[in-house]
């Protein structure tokens, strides 16, 4: 699933006349990305929430005949459901047997996502410096959650790791939805999960991440993707 429903605030002004998934970096749309890098590691269903201009979106994948590939939109045009609720809304339109793989459409990285095979839900992290760590313990599972700036703790502290945005939300997990709203954030719901429910983290070693969230990440984007 790629979460391309956000408003792209931080990307005004481009996002005052588009999706943040079709703003271009290094010749194609931050969308183009995502799926190529998909598509690459063999995977053929792909769930897309929309929201903000979502009838750019559809109208792209339709013009690219869906690149080949079975595209389900998930429609949250009526209301911006955030992480959490996007997942809870777009549940039938995958194998309910089957763990999902979710990944931020502003994330460009060096991955392979091909690997990404859990038994348990699984988050993709990495050393590196942020303003939020999760917490992991010895055995990498999800203990909690620090604002290293206001000192802010969610949960129990351990070792700290920052989270990529990509991770693979687990069938194990569906039960545990029914008591959450329609709208919430998936960091949240793992939070609260990983006191009774196995969360694992895993450490991409290697991993070269950038969040193409802001206006002057995107000269820096284009710079990134040459070293892909």
């Amino acid at each position: 699933m790629i979460f391309a429903a956000g408003l792209g605030t931080r990307l005004k002004p481009l996002t005052d006349t588009m999706p943040k998934a079709l703003v271009r970096v290094g010749g194609q749309p931050l969308l183009w990305h995502v799926i190529q890098k998909l598509k690459t590691a063999g995977y053929e269903r792909i769930v897309v929430n929309v929201h903000h201009f979502a009838d750019q979106i559809v109208d792209y994948l339709r013009l690219n005949d869906n690149f080949g590939l079975d595209f389900r939109i998930s429609d949250e045009t009526s209301q911006l459901l955030e992480t959490g609720g996007g997942i809870k809304k777009a549940l039938p339109l995958f194998d309910p047997t089957e763990p999902i793989l979710i990944h931020n459409v502003d994330i460009l990285s060096n991955l392979d996502l091909s690997n990404l095979h859990a038994d348990a839900p699984l988050l993709v992290v990495s050393q590196r410096k942020t303003k939020r760590y999760l917490q992991f313990d010895d055995t990498m599972r999800l203990t909690g959650w620090k604002n290293v700036e206001t000192g802010e703790v969610k949960g129990r502290e351990g070792h700290p790791f920052a989270f990529s945005g990509i991770h693979v939300f687990h069938p194990s997990l569906i039960p545990l939805l029914d008591e959450w709203s329609d709208r919430f954030p998936i960091m949240d719901f793992y939070l609260k999960a990983c006191t009774d429910h196995l969360i694992k983290g895993y450490e991409a070693e290697g991993l070269q991440l950038l969040d193409v969230g802001k206006l002057d990440t995107l000269e820096e984007a284009n710079e990134f993707l040459k070293l892909l």
